[in-house]
């Protein structure tokens, strides 16, 4: 199964199932402590299923999605088929699963989490998706974590590239939570795995300069704005991020991220979309 395409990046619009969340009834989260036992009890109580979101995003304007890992209510084939019909239909590209949990550096479960994240590739796969995104690691950076992750990084690699997946990380959770650690990562990784770049997850003074350094790895980034009650939104931090990218040159899917306090998700992505609209143009 091979998910490669010859159609070149290309800034696009995109949106994350985290940002629609609650319209699909907010599924609580899991990890590989419960395995593939997903908690059924809290899928199913939204306005749309999964299956309808393709068709309502597409009607949104926008044509690229990427599916959280435990929004998945069922992985039984049948229903992963299902799936990547709704999107077939609604011209939807999948661009990525992110798999929102696992710790690859964990000193007792980091074998049991690198197995469960690599079964999430194959699901992946199964859905026609272009990208997994993957957690570098939630210990603090050190010789020791970043060579731990880098191993097991490339033992997924293998797995991922037999799927025709290009495997990301991203700059999230204690591993990946300055640019040194970005650095002394992907120098590793010599370029075999990409990053998802997120404006929400670093904060602090330096924060624009520390996403600037690095800003030249990101293939895919989560635009995600800060919101104050009920859908005030920072728009000056907003644009000054995307400013980045541009300086950049990216080309990939700026994918919305709406985690804000309004309760219609909607309102909140249209207006992320109506400022992240200009920077679609070619750089």
């Amino acid at each position: 199964m091979t998910n490669t395409s010859a159609t070149p990046p290309q800034p696009r619009l995109s949106v994350s199932t985290w940002s629609l969340h609650r319209a699909i009834g907010d599924p609580r989260i899991y990890d590989a402590s419960r395995g593939h036992d997903i908690p059924t009890e809290t899928h199913g109580r939204g306005a749309l299923s999964l299956l309808e979101l393709p068709a309502r995003i597409a009607d949104f304007g926008i044509h690229t999605m990427e599916i959280c890992h435990f929004h998945l209510p069922s992985l039984d084939k049948g229903y992963l088929t299902e799936l990547r019909g709704a999107l077939r239909d609604a011209k939807v590209e999948l661009f990525s699963l992110l798999i929102d949990e696992g710790d690859i550096t964990h000193p007792d479960n980091a074998s049991r989490d690198l197995a469960w994240i690599g079964s999430w590739l194959d699901v992946a796969g199964h859905l026609g998706a272009q990208r997994a995104r993957v957690i570098a690691g939630k210990a603090a950076p050190s010789e020791e974590t970043l060579a731990m992750s880098a191993r097991g990084l490339q033992r997924l690699l293998t797995r991922s590239e037999n799927l025709g997946l290009r495997l990301m990380t991203e700059n999230w959770y204690g591993l990946l939570s300055s640019p040194a650690s970005v650095h002394a990562l992907f120098e590793r990784l010599e370029g075999r795995v990409g990053l998802c770049f997120d404006f929400g997850n670093w904060r602090g003074p330096g924060k624009y300069a520390d996403l600037q350094s690095i800003a030249s790895y990101a293939e895919s980034c989560h635009a995600k704005a800060s919101f104050t009650p009920p859908y005030e939104m920072d728009k000056d931090d907003y644009t000054q991020c995307l400013d980045i990218t541009r300086s950049a040159n990216f080309s990939g899917p700026y994918t919305l991220i709406y985690d804000g306090p309004g309760s219609d998700e909607w309102v909140g992505l249209a207006q992320e979309q109506q400022v992240v609209q200009p920077y679609l143009s070619t750089h």
